[in-house]
């Protein structure tokens, strides 16, 4: 597999030791900096990451800052990218199987280099499950597809948050299953 990966300083080396795993474990890496432990600015690297994906340079993208937070917020802002802050191999494995995550984040300064390994090594070896999650995937991808009834912050008058308090037919089905 063809994997992106790029960290600010604060992940510099987590992002080394993964890259030399990945290549170990027969993956393509293209190392998108920082090439240094000295300050950077995450979103740069972040943005250039999603760019580089989006444009097929690589299959999967790693992103590592000081917590993931940074970079998994930046990266989602480009439509396409599916960034997800990962902390365990339980969310490693669930970012992909159900969400279709492209985007592996994590903090260099939160996460162990055996915890890193782990999730990078699930996240890349785990299919998207597709079915049920399909459709919410591509409800995120279009917004404002969804029959939720739910009000969306900042899209209309007065900031709408309201929720539709009953649970929809297609909800309850999804609980019994």
């Amino acid at each position: 597999m063809h994997i992106l990966i790029a960290s600010d300083h604060a992940g510099f080396d987590l992002k080394t030791l993964l890259v030399g795993h990945a290549r170990d474990g027969g993956h393509e890496v293209l190392d998108l900096g920082t090439a240094t432990p000295a300050s950077v600015d995450y979103p740069d690297f972040a943005h250039d990451l999603a760019h580089r994906l989006l444009a097929g340079e690589g299959e999967r993208g790693v992103l590592i800052c000081g917590t993931g937070i940074g970079m998994s917020i930046t990266a989602n802002r480009h439509r396409g990218v599916r960034a997800a802050l990962c902390h365990d191999a339980f969310t490693a494995e669930l970012a992909r199987r159900h969400n279709d995550a492209n985007v592996l984040c994590m903090g260099g300064r939160t996460t162990g280099p055996g915890v890193a390994v782990q999730m990078l090594d699930i996240f890349l070896a785990t299919p998207f499950e597709g079915g049920r999650h399909r459709r919410r995937v591509d409800k995120v991808e279009e917004p404002g597809t969804a029959k939720t009834g739910l009000g969306v912050r900042g899209s209309g008058p007065g900031n709408d948050t309201t929720r539709s308090a009953a649970p929809s037919q297609e909800d309850k089905k999804e609980r019994e299953s």
